[in-house]
């Protein structure tokens, strides 16, 4: 007995994946570039790149930014502990975060602490800033754990393809 999660990866043949490695690499190349590259026509790509747009494969096109060239040179990782895990505790929090735009990452996770978070900041003192302005003022809190990232050895939203 196959799930529909079986039968929807199996929709992605490797043109497909051609296809989306092409775009992760430059979601800005033509159709006619995309096709050159993966050997399709122009029309087996827009159709196959639709067919993915609408399978929820293709989430949307975005741009990647360099936070350091904008001033957010340090990462920092904030784990968090809640004094409850009602519904409802857990839908305000995670709505809370959506309005912080320095959070870039918020895991709901196992193990010791609740909350995995990835927040991009200028340096120490906007931390501390954020911390006292925001963070800290996000009711439910029981206790934090802040860790600064010293070195990025992997980062990709795609690690498979």
């Amino acid at each position: 007995m196959s799930t529909n999660t079986e039968s929807e990866e199996k929709q992605f043949d490797r043109l497909d994946l051609a296809i989306l490695r092409v775009l992760l690499a430059d979601s800005r190349k033509t159709l006619q570039e995309i096709g050159k590259e993966v050997g399709l026509s122009t029309t087996s790509c827009w159709n196959r790149i639709k067919r993915m747009e609408a399978a929820g494969a293709i989430q949307g096109y975005t741009v990647k930014l360099d936070l350091a060239k904008l001033g957010y040179r340090d990462t920092v990782i904030v784990q968090v502990n809640l004094e409850s895990h009602s519904d409802q505790t857990l839908y305000e929090f995670g709505r809370t975060l959506e309005t912080i735009p320095e959070v870039l990452e918020a895991f709901l996770i196992s193990g010791d602490y609740d909350y995995y978070i990835r927040i991009a900041v200028r340096d120490t003192r906007d931390y501390e800033r954020l911390l006292r302005e925001k963070l800290y003022k996000i009711p439910g809190i029981r206790h934090s754990k802040s860790s600064f990232v010293l070195r990025t050895l992997k980062k990709s939203d795609t690690p498979l393809l």
